[in-house]
């Protein structure tokens, strides 16, 4: 399950009541049900405007602390968007280091999600995830989630079983398989390569079945979160089942 903490389009929330923390834990304790959460969309990492940066770092620490007092593990951020990569992704890593040196204690470890590449967003490539990776102090409290929309409309092979084996083994070599954190399974709307986030239903978009049939039956993310970030909300059971269809008994 993923959730929002807080609004996603906007600079303020209300504080979480104590209430509301002891009945999500309770439910999700109930329910034993992994939940992640996605932050809000306003926040760039990257940017050099002083007040959009300032609130960026404000709101991902406010997130984690939300994340904390609801006992969810991951939480997972867009990179951000730089007319210059490489400025971009140091500004990204140094971000997240003073987000880090702000919570030494915090569990929750942020979840930077491959992008579809639309304008300047950064992360459309699993070497950009990397380099910040690899320029972050403390690369252990820093995860990753990949999103199949996003990776095909990138231009990964994800049409094929095949095609997404090679991209599954070249993410657990950039990254190791712990870090790849969880997963938003989508269709594409718009072909391969087309750099442009829209998602389809599963089956009813540019990707077809083979991505998600090698996916759901891969042994090294049986126990990796996975959530549908698909347009209806009416056909999420629709999508499970068909998911559940293709693992291999």
């Amino acid at each position: 399950m993923q959730i929002f903490t807080r609004s996603a389009r906007g600079w303020s929330s209300p504080p979480l009541a104590a209430d509301e923390r002891r009945a999500f834990r309770r439910a999700a304790r109930a329910a034993g049900v992994p939940a992640i959460a996605h932050g809000s969309y306003l926040v760039n990492l990257a940017s050099e405007d002083s007040l959009v940066r300032r609130r960026s770092l404000e709101a991902v620490r406010e997130e984690l602390l939300r994340c904390e007092a609801l006992g969810i593990p991951a939480l997972v951020f867009h990179p951000g968007s730089h007319s210059s990569l490489p400025r971009g992704l140091k500004l990204v890593a140094r971000a997240l280091d003073e987000v880090h040196q702000e919570l030494p204690e915090a569990s929750v470890r942020v979840c930077l999600e491959v992008t579809a590449g639309q304008g300047n967003c950064l992360g459309h490539r699993l070497e950009h995830l990397e380099e910040i990776l690899l320029g972050v102090n403390a690369p252990g409290r820093v995860g990753v989630c990949l999103d199949t929309c996003h990776l095909f409309s990138a231009g990964y092979d994800l049409g094929s079983e095949s095609g997404t084996e090679a991209v599954m083994n070249e993410a657990v070599r950039r990254f190791g398989r712990r870090r790849i954190r969880c997963f938003h399974l989508n269709d594409s709307l718009r072909p391969r390569g087309a750099r442009v986030d829209r998602h389809a239903e599963i089956g009813r978009g540019a990707m077809g079945l083979s991505a998600f049939r090698f996916l759901v039956n891969d042994p090294r993310f049986g126990d990796t979160p996975a959530v549908l970030e698909t347009p209806d909300s009416g056909r999420y059971a629709r999508g499970l089942r068909l998911l559940h269809s293709l693992v291999r008994k």
